[in-house]
């Protein structure tokens, strides 16, 4: 005999939460940039930590600046799931003046061999935000 096979629609909600990141979150949903700054020794973070990696003071949510410069790139031949369809696509590590790390995110809107270090960059956002970091990526600031 043989194996009954049997085929029924499968459906599973996954439900999870970004905790102490989800200002960041709500911040991309609001096109808002946030980051966080410590109050006890000032260090700021342009990617968000909840506690100083320095001295471990609980950090403020700050926003971040409007535009930023491209510190360093790449280009990936390969990408996960959200990204097949912009495969090739350019990460940059944006710099933004008076913060102490680095944010990464896509660049679009430019050519991999147009991208120059210290190029000037501003952030955009989804237009129906996703909650996910995808919500944000930057553009070359044009003059």
């Amino acid at each position: 005999m043989s194996p009954i096979i049997i085929k029924s629609p499968y459906h599973i909600d996954y439900i999870y939460s970004y905790g102490q990141d989800s200002p960041f979150f709500a911040g991309l949903a609001n096109k808002k940039l946030l980051g966080t700054k410590c109050p006890e020794c000032g260090y700021s973070y342009a990617t968000p930590k909840a506690y100083c990696m320095y001295c471990g003071t609980s950090c403020d949510w700050i926003e971040l600046p409007a535009k930023g410069k491209v510190h360093t790139y790449t280009t990936c031949y390969y990408g996960g799931e959200s990204f097949l369809d912009e495969t090739p696509f350019n990460l940059v590590l944006v710099e933004f003046e008076g913060l102490d790390t680095l944010f990464l995110s896509r660049l679009t809107g430019v050519k991999a061999e147009e991208i120059q270090i210290g190029m000037q960059v501003k952030p955009q956002f989804a237009k129906l935000p996703r909650i996910s970091p995808t919500d944000v990526w930057f553009v070359p600031v044009r003059k």
